[in-house]
């Protein structure tokens, strides 16, 4: 009987695990010219430590798609568009809550949990073709005033490429939010549900 159980169990994890997985793609596969800088698989971010398995951005297909026609937008403006995260595994969002509970910053993953949870948020920046970087005043994870998208005592230059990264996006159904400048909502954002799915890793 307990071995049963066992195999009943494997098989309805299995089961959603197919479930969640068939609702994102892998952006990698679109293969569209984008620059990642997946920062939660490196020790390069806020928590000084990586904590996801592998440099993976996957997104529901709609929010790919309008991502991708966000970087032909880009590239013929002469830049592209760097990923530092996409789908975020609720367990990631739970370390991260664990760490730095402000809401401003990190989504409460035990109430309304965060749109990167349902695949339909990016964070975000731009470089030029050639690979070198834009000026956003700046690093991803910058937590304090600097960041936020209506602060405007901040070089003009500065300015102008924030403005530049969120018309941009805005044309294709992005939204902002206004603590974090690289951070990017599908206009859907809440209404999709959370998908709860671990990266599958090459």
């Amino acid at each position: 009987m307990k071995l049963y159980s066992f195999y009943f169990l494997l098989f309805i994890n299995l089961f959603a695990y197919a479930q969640n997985s068939k609702q994102l793609v892998l952006l990698d596969t679109i293969n569209d010219g984008f620059a990642y800088d997946i920062r939660y698989a490196t020790s390069n971010n806020f928590l000084k430590e990586a904590f996801y398995d592998c440099a993976a951005c996957y997104l529901r297909p709609e929010v790919a798609n309008a991502l991708k026609e966000a970087n032909h937008y880009f590239c013929e403006m002469g830049y592209k568009i760097v990923l530092f995260d996409c789908y975020r595994p609720v367990s990631a969002q739970k370390k991260m809550w664990k760490v730095f509970p402000n809401p401003q910053y990190v989504a409460n993953p035990y109430k309304s949990g965060s749109v990167h949870n349902r695949g339909a948020a990016v964070d975000i920046s731009l470089a030029k073709l050639d690979g070198s970087p834009v000026d956003m005043g700046t690093d991803h994870d910058f937590f304090g005033r600097e960041a936020h998208i209506d602060n405007t005592s901040l070089p003009k230059q500065v300015l102008q490429n924030r403005k530049i990264l969120q018309d941009g996006m805005r044309k294709f159904g992005f939204e902002t939010i206004r603590t974090e400048w690289w951070h990017f909502n599908y206009k859907k954002n809440y209404s999709y549900q959370i998908i709860d799915f671990n990266f599958e890793c090459n």
